[in-house]
Formats: structure tokens, sequence, C-alpha cells
């Protein structure tokens, strides 16, 4: 499909192109989300022509694909249900030169594309976001401060994450054997082709899983399936386990 390609003046030099971005959004029975998301990204993107909206759906039994077609966000059907598969698929259809990978439920700051095509102009090949939760409880802001921090035993999927696309490609993509925790395996591999960049602004995410399990008892949950992940615990054990501990 063809693409627009906007054009700035800089100060010195001849013009040059904005790098263009594909957010790429894996959902599956997202109805109630996905439209608030498209609806957030739309107003934050405003005239910006160098940006599309993938929506990566796993086979939907709700509203999800009509939701996002109705925003104007291109929606492709993967499949293979799993966020990793679903991920893999949104990103080779997408065009952009920087892919954003983002939670059907978690809002990026107005300063998104700007900040997206600084960081990857002045070097990084990929990152995220600091995190914000939508619960204003001290344990989830103690947590979610932490997320400053650049080192993979706190980088979450929730965090969103941005790579340019032949990064993404050279490291081989997501991993999709995995099921949990492919978010901090894939950032240990983008390490490897260049610097990865905390950014300092926040996103803001849903702490829907934390109301419905308790926020002590899913931290916990949470660090103990993290840390069995990097024991090198198999994923089939580690789903067991997620799916016998979270509810929802």
């Amino acid at each position: 499909m063809p693409v627009a390609r906007l054009y700035v003046s800089m100060p010195s030099g001849p013009a040059a192109p904005l790098l263009f971005v594909s957010i790429i959004i894996p959902t599956f029975n997202e109805g109630s989300h996905i439209g608030r998301l498209l609806a957030h990204l739309r107003a934050i993107n405003g005239a910006d022509a160098a940006v599309e909206l993938v929506v990566a759906d796993g086979g939907s039994l709700d509203d999800t694909a009509a939701e996002a077609a109705a925003h104007g966000a291109r929606v492709v059907q993967c499949p293979r249900r799993g966020r990793a598969a679903q991920l893999n698929h949104g990103a080779a259809r997408a065009t952009g030169q920087i892919l954003y990978f983002l939670h059907a439920d978690s809002l990026p700051p107005a300063t998104l594309l700007p900040d997206l095509r600084a960081a990857v102009a002045t070097g990084a090949v990929a990152g995220c976001y600091r995190l914000r939760f939508d619960e204003p409880h001290w344990f989830l802001a103690a947590n979610a401060w932490f997320t400053r921090f650049n080192f993979n035993g706190i980088r979450y999927g929730d965090q969103s994450l941005f790579v340019r696309r032949e990064v993404f490609e050279r490291a081989g993509g997501y991993r999709e054997q995995l099921q949990l925790l492919e978010d901090q395996e894939i950032v240990g591999r983008l390490r490897q082709h260049g610097p990865f960049r905390v950014l300092p602004g926040y996103i803001v995410t849903s702490a829907r899983k934390y109301r419905r399990n308790g926020i002590y008892r899913l931290q916990a949950v949470f660090a103990l399936l993290t840390g069995l992940f990097w024991l090198g615990v198999p994923q089939a054990r580690l789903v067991q386990l997620y799916q016998r501990l979270v509810r929802g």
C-alpha cells in the first residue's frame, strides 16, 4: 500500500524526510479499549501523515476489528494467536522505518512521534517509555518508578517498544515460541545491535489485572514468573503457572 512521506526543512542543508512510524497493536477481544487508544493516537498524531496504525488481531470474538477499522486503523488478521506471533505478523505488513509496539490498554504521551524520531536520529536502535499506572496506589507508583532504570529485568510490554525496522529484522523479531516474557527476551537481543534508550516521558497503562487479582498478589506472581524464566524453566510450565495463578 503506498504511503505518504512528509518533508521538513532543516535550518541548514536540504529538506530531510521524516522517519515513517508504524504503530503496531496486538489485540484479542479488546473491543472495550481499542477505540479509546486509537482515538488518543489520532489526537496526538495530528496531521502527521508519516505514521500508520496497524492492529494485529488474533481472531477476536468481540467487535475489536470493527472498532479498530472505524477509527482508521489497518486491521490485519493473524494466522496464529499469541502476542509474539501477532507482533511479528503486524511488523511484516507494516511499512515504517520505525516500528512501535504498543498494548491496547496503554496510552503513550502526546510527544510520541517526535520522541521516537529524535531517539533514533541520535543513535538509539530501540527503546521504551517509563511507566505509570492508571491506579493511584502507592505500591504501583513505587513499582513504576523503577522503570526509569535501563536494565532488562524491568522491561515489560506495557512500557511499549520502539525499534528501527532493520534492527528488528536483523535481530530476528520476537521469538514466537515464547508465550510469556517475550518482551524481556527481545530487549536483550536488540541491545546487541546498538544503544537501547529509556525515554524520559511516561506511558500510562491499565492496572486492570492488578485490580482483578490484588496488587500485592499479582506483583508476587509476576516476580515469580520472571525469576523462573531467567532460570530457564520451560515455557509450558510458566504458562501453566500463569493460567493457574492469574485471573483474566
